[in-house]
């Protein structure tokens, strides 16, 4: 695979659920997982970031996550580039709320035009998977070609790199 790589992602720091426990995050999941890739394969990262911020406490948070999944929201984000046409490929990352991905990332992916782009997802979960999220985006990017996802447990990102790299390499990247 070459050409230029966009390594777009959402991530929440702070409290969290990890590992079965709630932990102060200084660096959401995803966002280590997204470093992790940017280290390896290279390319330019976007952190995609809502205009109203969920809230600091998890519990609310969820609540805040589900109510939006409900009403098909498509929260404002604060900064997305004018055009993604100059990469090849989009390394899409977002941790998985309620079966699939948080809805500022169905913002981004009905942002762009994503045809003949190759999407590889990946996300952070804590024994949920990769959920429904790649039905999601291949719902939503019908002319892109979707990658095998990559799950990563976010209580054992940080030792993540081993199975980030194996992804990547199966990617050609």
């Amino acid at each position: 695979m070459n050409g230029k790589i966009l390594i777009a992602y959402f991530s929440r720091e702070g409290n969290n659920y990890v590992g079965g426990n709630m932990v102060n995050l200084p660096v959401g999941n995803t966002e280590v997982a997204a470093n992790i890739i940017a280290e390896r394969a290279g390319g330019r990262l976007l952190k995609l970031d809502p205009v109203k911020k969920y809230s600091e406490d998890y519990r609310i948070c969820t609540d805040e996550a589900k109510q939006e999944l409900r009403s098909d929201a498509r929260p404002g984000l604060v900064a997305l580039p004018d055009s993604i046409d100059e990469y090849n490929t989009i390394i899409l990352g977002y941790p998985n709320w309620w079966g699939t991905m948080p809805m500022p990332v169905w913002t981004f992916l009905e942002s762009f035009d994503f045809s003949g782009k190759t999407i590889l997802p990946f996300c952070t979960h804590e024994g949920s998977g990769m959920g429904r999220s790649g039905a999601d985006i291949r719902k939503l990017c019908r002319d892109a070609k979707l990658g095998t996802g990559l799950a990563i447990h976010g209580s054992s990102v940080h030792n993540a790199k081993k199975d980030v790299e194996n992804w990547l390499k199966k990617h050609g990247l």
